[in-house]
């Protein structure tokens, strides 16, 4: 699949929000708008959280993304006070 495949979503970035069997949900990196495309349309071996440009996935912007995400989760997370076990 190449450049093209998610016909009518334009060149922007998209994150793939949500896989379904059949479908699935994808958001605008840029403006945050939400939209369902068939499954196939994706390509192979896509998952949740990637990033998509033109249509393949764009790894390193994908990484980008998990670590962003990562440093936001580590920076909420609240410390145990010592010897309390969850």
């Amino acid at each position: 699949m190449g450049a093209g495949v998610l016909l009518g979503l334009g060149t922007s970035p998209l994150r793939v929000e949500l896989l379904e069997e059949t479908r699935a949900q994808v958001v605008r990196t840029d403006g945050g708008q939400a939209c369902t495309v068939e499954r196939w349309r994706l390509p192979p071996g896509v998952r949740e959280g990637d990033i998509l440009v033109d249509g393949r996935l764009d790894p390193e912007r994908t990484e980008a993304l998990r670590r962003e995400v990562a440093l936001k989760r580590a920076a909420l997370a609240v410390p145990l006070p010592p010897g309390l076990e969850l």
